[in-house]
């Protein structure tokens, strides 16, 4: 006898009695009742009796895995909403699902092939033109084009809804894009981190196996045995940017956006730090309109100008086909089973929502008739009249003047519409507000092209629970919940990873570096240099060696100069507050372009466009908010400040010990070391010039962490030439002038260059230029227009970087952020 958790004994007594209409365990076949009874009594183990902790749990792990999502319209990301409790489903009822999967993604590659190539279909009459042309997803300029093996799809994935009989039925076909098998993934990973060996133990299928099939299967299609394949992102700012990034990540892919990319000849490349590298291959997550602006709509800003030319000379994989989204319509659905009967000779496995197209009148006359016991929806998926704004809505929902439009409107066009029998969806069990509450539920059911050109199954999926609103929906809605959904084997399954077989060649290289992901890694050390910086200026003042009043009466002229710093680098302004004030300011001000809370929301984009390049610990750093603190309080603004230099301290140290040394870390390095030349020219020339007074160069040793290697080397008081040389030209002091013109040049020289003549780049010559001109001096020798060409040449050298490395023309983009980094 399992002995389950009180919280859930009243919930398996209602599932068990066959007198309750539509719950799962009513629905759903014998061979899963004792694995819920065995979840019920694992999980209660570990939530303590509280099964809010165990959603607390899991939310931790989504939360550590950087799990996130956007709802239209979000500025920003949501951690993703993760039901503790899976979805359980038993290997028989499986196995009918993998059937009529397989076979609906072979009856949907093969109708595909017909409409853009021979047509049959429709000179026979099994499918209406109008069902074709109505959609905004056909694209007649890809017929005539046939993909790399003739295959149009490689992925395809399918909503599926279970009634309150246990019958399966298909809600929609999605091949647009792939939304939800990252998530299906995270979903197992943070529901596996939270219980241990718990699906292991319920004998729970893996999905490693799935997407090392799919990896295989799209490199089949690529013309060169080790292709080079990217996965298209539109940015970002898309809803499920992070399912992307994470995908990329874990299937080894080349995360791009469409600027990242450029045809030449008839082949896609991509713009690299070592030039044009060919691509083999692209999973695109965007539809086809957005894929080239010169060959479909040409008012995207996110495609590839000429991808259409790539793909109709034959050498590039596109995942989806363009033009594959024609039979995601509403009204092809009410052919796909006359379509069945007729390409493959069968009736479908799984069947469809029954669907009936009003474009024609039999089922027009249907429709209209049985209004109120329908969805009355766009055929298309578009807004028409009478359903702006909803696309599909119960007729029985309508009072009589909404009815009467709408019947007037599908009068005018019926083709726009089709009637959809109304779903009634079982349910599944989850925690909300501490209590287990049965949620109806939809499953995205994934299905890839492997590397023999058959089809493989994701044994499991992405079950969205509807707390309300369209259970049929493309995406999550408000207050929705996710869950990872289980196939439980009669039998213990294996261990498997995404690892294969055949070992591949050992190589010590890291892969290509981006042009774009170069200049955000460069930029991201630029920008966290100077919060560094901005926030020791801020303690300086408020927490430094120099006493001071901290009204609104500058008591120094040392303090005076760390004010102005603040408000040279746009931080705070002088509005004849107090001191602690403007420093608040400095800290906390979203308005001030310079303040940290400014710098490190820019931060945060940044690491967000290198998602796919961050360690989810760097990552998790980005992320966190600024610490609350007083405004009036010294004590405060002094805690908050030393709480972010930790911090950054932090993010040091991780990109220090666990960043691989390669072209990436280098950039990144590379814009943290000239950000602090840059900074370290303009702290000297304010507080190390000729007559600087004993504040003044305290506080420079203070900026510069070097009062301490100071007072051991030199045991009178500071003075300038000195101070000069230890935090200027110093070559082992890692804050120093010298020190960063070392590594900076150190880096380049280790980077790849495009001249074949064996002579330096310009920014390997601005780089030897700087350490030739420090390399003589000494605190005796410099002068402070020695310190002026130092900076002067820095940013020079910056603007080279930015040349010879970097998307040119996104340098008009970056210059309005990058203004006060200059």
């Amino acid at each position: 006898m399992v002995d389950t958790p009180g919280w859930a004994d009243d919930y398996l007594a209602r599932a068990a009695s066959t007198g309750t209409d539509g719950d799962l365990f009513a629905a759903a076949p014998s061979d899963t009742a004792g694995h819920w009874q065995t979840l019920f009594a694992r999980l209660g183990a570990i939530a303590q009796g509280s099964p809010a902790a165990l959603a607390d749990k899991l939310a931790r792990q989504a939360l550590d895995l950087g799990m996130a999502f956007r709802l239209t319209g979000d500025d920003q990301e949501r951690v993703w909403p993760l039901s503790p409790l899976p979805l359980l489903i038993g290997a028989r009822e499986w196995a009918q699902i993998e059937r009529g999967l397989a076979q609906r993604a072979e009856l949907l590659e093969r109708v595909l092939a017909d409409i853009y190539g021979p047509q049959t279909l429709v000179r026979d009459g099994r499918l209406p033109a109008a069902v074709i042309a109505g959609s905004p997803h056909h694209w007649p300029i890809m017929t005539g084009a046939p993909p790399p093996a003739g295959h149009h799809l490689h992925f395809y994935a399918a909503d599926l809804g279970r009634g309150p009989n246990g019958e399966w039925r298909v809600l929609a076909d999605r091949v647009r894009t792939p939304v939800g098998v990252g998530y299906a993934l995270e979903n197992r990973l943070a529901l596996s981190r939270s219980t241990g060996d718990l699906l292991g133990a319920m004998n729970s299928r893996r999905l490693a196996p799935f997407f090392s099939d799919l990896r295989r299967g799209l490199a089949a299609d690529c013309a060169r045995t080790e292709p080079r394949i990217g996965l298209l992102t539109p940015g970002r700012f898309n809803q499920s940017y992070a399912e992307q990034a994470h995908l990329a990540r874990y299937l080894g892919l080349l995360l791009v956006e469409g600027e990242d990319l450029i045809v030449t000849d008839g082949q896609l490349f991509v713009r690299t730090i070592q030039g044009l590298k060919r691509v083999d291959g692209l999973w695109r997550w965007m539809d086809s309109r957005f894929l080239d602006p010169l060959a479909f709509d040409g008012e995207s800003r996110i495609g590839v100008p000429d991808l259409f030319d790539a793909c109709a000379h034959g050498g590039l994989m596109v995942s989806n086909w363009p033009g594959a989204g024609v039979i995601e319509s509403r009204a092809f659905a009410a052919f796909l089973p006359q379509l069945a009967s007729a390409v493959l000779g069968e009736a479908l496995v799984l069947p469809n929502v029954a669907t009936w197209w009003c474009g024609q009148p039999t089922e027009r006359a249907h429709v209209e008739t049985a209004f109120d016991q329908l969805v009355i929806g766009s055929a298309f998926d578009r807004d028409v009249a009478g359903l702006e704004g909803v696309r599909s809505l119960p007729g029985s929902a309508l009072d009589a003047p909404a009815r009467a439009r709408l019947l007037a409107a599908m009068a005018r066009r019926p083709m726009d519409y089709v009637g959809q029998e109304v779903v009634r969806l079982s349910t599944t069990p989850a925690i909300v507000e501490d209590q287990l509450t049965p949620l109806p539920f939809t499953l995205r059911v994934f299905v890839a092209r492997d590397a023999a050109g058959g089809w493989r199954i994701m044994p499991g999926g992405f079950a969205r629970l509807a707390a309300h609103g369209d259970i049929r929906a493309a995406l999550m809605g408000e207050g929705d919940l996710s869950a990872d959904t289980c196939i439980i084997d009669d039998l213990p399954v294996p261990p498997d990873t995404l690892l294969g077989s055949d070992s591949p060649p050992i190589r010590r290289v890291g892969g290509m570096l981006p042009a774009k992901a170069a200049d955000n890694l460069y930029w991201l050390g630029r920008y966290i240099e100077r919060a560094e910086a901005t926030l020791r200026v801020i303690r300086a003042v408020v927490g430094g060696s120099i006493e001071a009043d901290l009204g609104p009466t500058l008591a120094s002229p040392t303090m005076s100069g760390l004010i102005d710093m603040l408000v040279g680098w746009n931080a705070a302004v002088r509005d004849g507050g107090s001191i602690a004030a403007l420093c608040a300011s400095a800290i906390g001000d979203a308005g001030q372009p310079g303040s940290v809370r400014a710098l490190m929301t820019t931060v945060a984009g940044i690491g967000a466009g290198l998602r796919d390049r961050l360690a989810v610990d760097f990552w998790r750093l980005l992320r966190q908010p600024l610490p609350i603190f007083d405004a009036l309080v010294t004590e405060s603004l002094l805690d908050a400040s030393s709480r972010m230099i930790d911090r950054i301290s932090a993010l040091s140290g991780l990109a220090a010990e666990n960043m691989a040394r390669g072209d990436g870390w280098r950039f990144h390095d590379m814009g943290r070391r000239i950000e602090r030349a840059i900074i370290g020219c303009q702290l000297a020339a304010r507080f190390g010039a000729d007559g600087a007074s004993a504040d003044d160069l305290t506080v420079l040793l203070d900026l510069n962490d070097s009062q301490i290697s100071y007072r051991n080397r030199y045991l009178t008081g500071a003075s300038v030439r000195p101070v000069r040389d230890m935090v200027l030209l110093e070559p082992h002091n890692p804050r120093s002038l010298s020190y960063q013109a070392a590594r900076i040049a150190d880096h380049l020289s280790a980077l790849p260059v495009l001249a074949t003549d064996g002579l330096p780049e310009p920014p390997q010559r601005l780089a030897g230029g700087i350490a030739a001109l420090l390399g003589p001096l000494t605190g005796d020798s410099m002068t402070m227009a020695d310190l002026a060409d130092a900076q002067y040449r820095l940013l020079g050298l910056s603007d080279a970087i930015g040349q010879r490395y970097f998307l040119q023309w996104r340098k008009a983009e970056k210059a309005e952020g990058s203004a006060l980094l200059s």
